[in-house]
């Protein structure tokens, strides 16, 4: 087959993730490397601004070829350099309730007449599962529907690290890391007062993941830190992680809180990390026994942000523990708006080569390491295949070993 000219399109949705702007300097980098190369005979870019908002509202911008070279600057920007939104295109009363379509239109048939209108070929869609399948539902669409083709090679984007079958997304390593640094400050606020509670609430909705992995990231600094005594107040177990509690382990809180109240008498705080979804259930069916309604988002999720778990455990903790003064803070809007780390940036980018290299043959797909396949290939993974909810591995022997280093029953 002759080299083609290639109209390619770019979006990142849903929350935030350190890997969105490298993402799309990767992408930028290999498309450009493979125009040079001969593999492609032309090359037109073009941006949709923030997510599905953008494909259904028209609202994007066709880069031009003289700045292809300098979009490695990306990889020191957080956040989205094209803008993020949450969209679900089956939602049709969400969407003209927003302005993204009229009434009498469907959101799939409008963002596949603009795809169509603006000739795309591939488009890379960066988000979440999703995101994702959403992207390879509209693919399907325009070909059943118009008879065209628009080749899918998405990026799995989420810090939850909670899809099928990718043994890592994108982001979840830096925003573990970015959580520890987060609380190797505020911990200090144990020394602020008497008998300090403190949550550190990480985002989290059906998997522990973030919130283990930010919690041996910070302890393996404290380890490595060092304390002086006695005579000082502040010490290396006053600073650690008294417990970590996620959706995967059951909570006991009135056993947790014997547990816990002992530590809180030794050393005068307590330190929990806490993922936002454990402990949702028990306060859903509080709620509705009440005869409250539980907030949802676009896409069915309950908002997590609005029924606040890290406040509801932490008043019933407080008095459990017998503390002076509470503290809740919540990380996950200063680790998932960083730049990528370097760990996070060796996956994007290989990823992205190898997407860009499935785009050029016509192969739709979810980039990633896929963990059913022998060797857990990189590969443009199915999307029937890509989903979300996976759980984290609670039984993984790191982990078992520090709930047993903070006398936490597994």
């Amino acid at each position: 087959m002759s080299p083609q000219h290639m109209n390619v399109a770019m979006m990142t949705s849903g929350g935030l993730a350190p890997c969105l702007s490298s993402s799309v300097a990767y992408l930028i980098e290999f498309w450009a490397g493979a125009l040079k190369a001969g593999t492609i005979s032309g090359l037109t870019i073009r941006m949709y601004i923030d997510g599905y908002k953008g494909v259904l509202t028209g609202d994007s911008t066709v880069l031009s070829p003289d700045i292809y070279d300098d979009c490695a600057c990306l990889h020191e920007v957080g956040g989205s350099p094209i803008g993020n939104s949450r969209v679900k295109l089956t939602n049709i009363k969400d969407c003209i309730a927003r302005g993204f379509i009229k009434d009498g239109e469907t959101p799939l048939e409008r963002a596949a007449q603009q795809l169509i209108s603006d000739k795309i070929s591939v488009i890379h869609t960066i988000g979440g599962d999703d995101t994702n399948t959403q992207a390879a539902v509209l693919s399907k669409y325009i070909l059943d529907k118009h008879g065209g083709k628009v080749v899918v090679v998405g990026m799995p984007k989420t810090i939850d690290n909670d899809v099928f079958p990718i043994v890592q997304t994108f982001g979840a390593d830096t925003a573990a890391e970015q959580g520890s640094i987060f609380f190797k400050n505020v911990v200090s606020e144990s020394s602020a007062n008497p008998r300090m509670l403190i949550i550190h609430e990480v985002m989290g909705r059906d998997s522990g993941y973030l919130t283990a992995a930010t919690a041996r990231k910070y302890r393996a600094s404290i380890k490595a830190t060092k304390f002086i005594g006695p005579g000082f107040t502040s010490t290396q177990k006053s600073r650690d992680i008294h417990a970590v509690w996620i959706p995967e382990l059951g909570l006991d809180i009135a056993a947790e809180g014997e547990r816990l109240k002992k530590i809180m008498d030794e050393v005068g705080c307590v330190n929990v990390f806490l993922s936002e979804g454990a402990g949702v259930g028990e306060i859903v069916a509080e709620l509705e026994a009440n005869g409250e309604a539980v907030p949802r988002d676009a896409f069915g999720h309950i908002s997590l942000a609005k029924i606040n778990p890290g406040v509801y455990f932490s008043k019933r903790l407080a008095t459990l523990v017998g503390a002076e003064k509470t503290l809740v803070q919540k990380s996950g809007y200063f680790a998932r708006s960083a730049a990528s780390n370097e760990f996070d940036r060796k996956l994007i980018r290989d990823c992205a080569e190898k997407g860009v290299e499935s785009a050029i043959a016509g192969v739709s797909g979810c980039m990633g390491q896929d963990e059913d396949k022998e060797g857990t290939p990189i590969r443009a993974i199915e999307f029937e295949r890509v989903k979300g909810g996976k759980h984290f591995n609670k039984d993984a022997e790191w982990f078992q070993e520090l709930l047993k280093d903070i006398g936490q029953q597994a």
